[in-house]
């Protein structure tokens, strides 16, 4: 149902450069009844997917390590983010494109998934729905060496982790990546490893 409460007056884009940069000018009903014009930057990447990998077995799950610039740009002095398995849906469905993202950056080649819940990452500036989902994995399923695609310049570490480490990664601040922090949480929360 759309917010009556929300007039969009303009929208200019500011950049179609890799993704789209839009200025947003709406007027928003206060809750005095007042109308109020308000402008805002909105970053619109498309929709993404991540996935958690996770061997009961073993106690362990399968992260990337990857160059992230923005991260770089904020002073992390390597860029390096440990992560879970994410892309964006490129059209595809969620499901669909979480497997094809698994199998190119973690080499695992998965049929089984499970949808555990969805959110925005940065509602503030950017429009990203993120669906998050966790399948289990065994090393018969690995059929590449994974680590990205290169025509998309990805070039990416597969690490396998056992699960105490990868949460302990959390507390020294080696995991920093959101959607990592989140499903690591949730394999914790409901007992899964």
């Amino acid at each position: 149902m759309q917010n009556s409460n929300v007039k969009i007056l303009s929208t200019e884009i500011l950049s179609k450069n890799w993704y789209t940069l839009k200025k947003v000018t709406y007027e928003y009903l206060r809750k005095d009844g007042n109308w109020q014009t308000q402008s805002r930057e909105a970053y619109d990447r498309g929709n993404g997917a991540a996935i958690l990998l996770y061997n009961t077995t073993l106690k362990t799950v399968i992260l990337i390590r990857q160059f992230r610039m923005p991260t770089f740009i904020n002073g992390n002095d390597s860029g390096m983010l440990i992560e879970a398995c994410a892309g964006l849906l490129d059209k595809d469905n969620p499901e669909d494109c979480i497997k094809r993202e698994t199998e190119e950056e973690t080499g695992y080649k998965i049929t089984d998934v499970k949808k555990v819940f969805e959110a925005y990452m940065s509602p503030g500036s950017v429009t990203e729905m993120l669906y998050f989902f966790i399948a289990e994995y065994s090393h018969d399923m690995k059929v590449n060496d994974g680590g990205g695609i290169e025509h998309e310049q990805e070039e990416m570490d597969v690490l396998e982790l056992p699960i105490d480490e990868a949460l302990q990664m959390i507390e020294t601040g080696e995991i920093q990546d959101g959607k990592t922090i989140m499903l690591l949480q949730y394999i914790r929360l409901k007992n899964i490893l």
